[in-house]
């Protein structure tokens, strides 16, 4: 099927995926060692869902016995901007450069859908029945080990992908397939003595090169974890309110990194370094109607506000004072704590 792989790529290309590679479902067999060490350790602190369903999470041809290959699709959301430079604006909110459009989910898995009809029609017309299964981070399916099986890069010590051509700044996705597709050969890991992602992290997130103790994860306290945010941990998040891209925007491939094609993630500039005094002041209505079509939606007001009170008590900013008083009061149980704690800062 060479020539339904080179015309799978150009399609790819031509729905707007940046990079089209393939593997089989069992070209990764180290991910459930990796992920059982993982869950041992207890690094996935309340995502509980990582427990779940780990014969298929570990095994992705488990999942669905009758895939034999798995192609992988690449999609760039890199920024056209310094995404580190409002982290030195205390008086302002980092929002990760993925959260500040578009939610990534609904965009790729059009593309998703879109090949993967294309690629049943265009099989079906050289007698080839084909059925597919699409996965965009919405399934027990180890994307970054089957992205590197599949060569789009290798996982980094930072335990993310990274390319070559792309540097960190890419989504991805899957398309499972009953077709025999020739696969590519796998990434190889280019990283070699270097550190600068896990010296970037501020909360020492990574016990080990590739290795990743989510419980001190920024990008995980600020959308994952519900309640209060540890107090030893609370003034280092800085003030970034949604995610994190320190050990992202630390990869020195990120030399070769090229800005999003895709207009819906190009930053609304709105989101690229909000102040925090007006974030606080989100009741739910104004929170759902600033952030629709955002995966900030998700995580709710109380959440992103309790987030948003952390930042104002490592401001430093008296200004911002009155702000954290005003939620002393607030419904919510974690949103009180936060502003009572953020006063206490600023006093």
């Amino acid at each position: 099927m060479t020539d339904l792989k080179a015309q799978l790529v150009a399609m790819a290309e031509e729905v707007g995926f940046s990079a089209c590679r393939i593997c089989r479902p069992s070209d990764v067999p180290e991910v459930m060692e990796r992920l059982q060490h993982f869950l041992d350790q207890g690094y996935h602190g309340q995502m509980g869902w990582m427990a779940e369903r780990v014969h298929w999470r570990g095994a992705p041809d488990v999942l669905w016995p009758e895939a034999k290959s798995v192609i992988m699709l690449a999609e760039n959301y890199g920024p056209d901007f310094d995404p580190m430079e409002v982290v030195g604006q205390p008086d302002r909110g980092a929002i990760s450069v993925y959260a500040q459009n578009k939610d990534y989910h609904d965009v790729a898995k059009k593309r998703l859908k879109r090949l993967g009809r294309w690629l049943i029609e265009t099989a079906g017309k050289a007698g080839d029945e084909a059925q597919i299964k699409v996965f965009v981070d919405t399934a027990p399916v180890p994307e970054k080990a089957l992205g590197m099986a599949a060569g789009l890069g290798w996982q980094g010590k930072h335990s993310n992908l990274v390319s070559r051509e792309l540097g960190s700044w890419f989504f991805l996705g899957s398309i499972f397939t009953t077709l025999d597709l020739e696969v590519d050969a796998p990434g190889r890991d280019s990283c070699g003595s270097c550190r600068s992602c896990l010296d970037a992290c501020p909360t020492d997130a990574f016990p080990a090169p590739y290795q990743v103790d989510a419980r001190r994860c920024i990008s995980y306290l600020t959308i994952e974890h519900k309640g209060p945010v540890d107090v030893e941990l609370r003034s280092l998040l800085g003030n970034r309110i949604y995610g994190c891209d320190d050990c992202l925007a630390a990869c020195p491939w990120n030399k070769f990194a090229q800005s999003a094609h895709e207009i819906k993630y190009h930053a609304r500039p709105e989101l690229v370094a909000p102040r925090l005094a007006e974030l606080a002041t989100l009741d739910d209505p104004a929170f759902r109607a600033l952030f629709s079509g955002s995966p900030i939606k998700r995580i709710g007001r109380d959440r992103f506000v309790r987030n948003v009170l952390y930042a104002i008590g490592n401001s430093a900013d008296l200004a911002l004072k009155p702000v954290a008083q005003g939620l002393c009061d607030d419904a919510d149980d974690t949103v009180r704590d936060a502003a009572r704690w953020a006063v206490g800062r600023l006093s």
